[in-house]
């Protein structure tokens, strides 16, 4: 999932919100992204009023699905979606190149209340599952990663899926906030992803796990493999970001990877827009729908001889006419049975 050529420039102290900014420190063999969320984030978060501890966690999880679904190029579609036995039992967040984002969750409010608004992601979820899927078209393979969710925070995750999935040392940093911004309260959220890609392979190994319980009288021996040195100080000044700086409207993108990385060299490539926007249409709907069985059609009829959907991400409610949808059905059905 690395950044691809694009044209770059040295780190300057100015940036922008709602945005991805690829960059590179070749001195370290480095590639990363760093994502800064505003007003995008604060209208999917504030739309559906979710408890403070679920927004933060929605917050992280945008943040991530945005560092990596950004490395998608034309088109294509990368999806998150946890599902766990947790107060929030699935999370979901889909990016569409090249810069939508929208996101839901559903939780337990009793549950969430009674853990606090300091609940912490990994209280939150519980054991399960997180899912990435990446859907590049039909010309493409899907591909999906999971990772088992056993009490881990959501960095620790993505952590374990380039671990196991990638192969590739990578380190993730994770920050959301609600801040006062002209007198309102506003939520942001922010992100780091570091990659070390030497050209070298051997360089890129990393040491084997222990292998378990060693026989009596003998020593369990890690992988002989020690990190590269370049990773070991990539790793150290990543290590130095507090979360304020992922989020802080002051600090931005560019102004943080200068400090980060300016004695090394850091250039930036052209930052990726985002925007909140959703999938959801009339015609996807009506998809949806036609996919159910005449009985189960009919149970979703109102009192009111409509058949009414919300969508779970942007709250935008659907009111069809029962009567439409079966002259649709009709209609497409015809043309079908005329081609066999």
């Amino acid at each position: 999932m690395s950044s691809g050529p694009a044209p770059s420039s040295p780190a300057s102290l100015e940036g922008d919100d709602d945005a991805v900014l690829p960059f590179a420190v070749e001195a370290l063999d480095l590639r990363g992204r760093a994502v800064r969320l505003g007003p995008s984030i604060d209208t999917i978060l504030r739309r559906h009023g979710y408890p403070d501890a679920v927004a933060r966690l929605i917050g992280e999880a945008a943040a991530l699905t945005a560092l990596l679904g950004s490395s998608l190029k034309l088109e294509g579609r990368f999806q998150l979606q946890s599902k766990t036995d947790g107060p929030v039992g699935m999370l979901v967040v889909d990016f569409e190149a090249p810069d939508r984002v929208r996101a839901t969750a559903r939780f337990e409010a009793e549950a969430v209340a009674a853990m606090g608004p300091k609940a912490r992601a990994a209280e939150l979820m519980g054991r399960g599952h997180l899912a990435m899927t990446i859907d590049q078209g039909p010309t493409q393979s899907r591909y999906q990663g999971v990772v088992a969710l056993e009490g881990q925070s959501l960095e620790e995750a993505a952590h374990q899926y380039f671990r196991q999935s990638e192969q590739i040392p990578t380190l993730v940093r994770l920050a959301v906030a609600e801040q006062m911004e002209g007198g309102e309260s506003r939520w942001r959220a922010g992100g780091l992803l570091v990659q070390f890609l030497p050209s070298s392979p051997e360089r890129m190994r990393q040491a084997d796990l222990p292998p378990g319980d060693a026989p009596e009288g003998h020593d369990i021996l890690a992988g002989t493999v020690g990190e590269d040195d370049a990773w070991l100080e990539a790793r150290s000044l990543v290590g130095t970001v507090e979360d304020h700086e992922l989020v802080d409207p002051a600090v931005s993108s560019e102004r943080l990877l200068y400090r980060l990385f300016h004695e090394r060299g850091v250039r930036v490539f052209e930052a990726q827009a985002l925007v909140e926007r959703c999938r959801c249409s009339r015609e996807r709907v009506m998809g949806m729908i036609r996919s159910f069985s005449p009985q189960e059609r009919t149970d979703m009829v109102a009192d009111d001889g409509s058949i009414a959907i919300t969508c779970e991400f942007c709250s935008r409610r659907y009111v069809l006419d029962p009567a439409e949808i079966e002259r649709e059905i009709v209609e497409r059905e015809i043309p079908a049975a005329s081609e066999t």
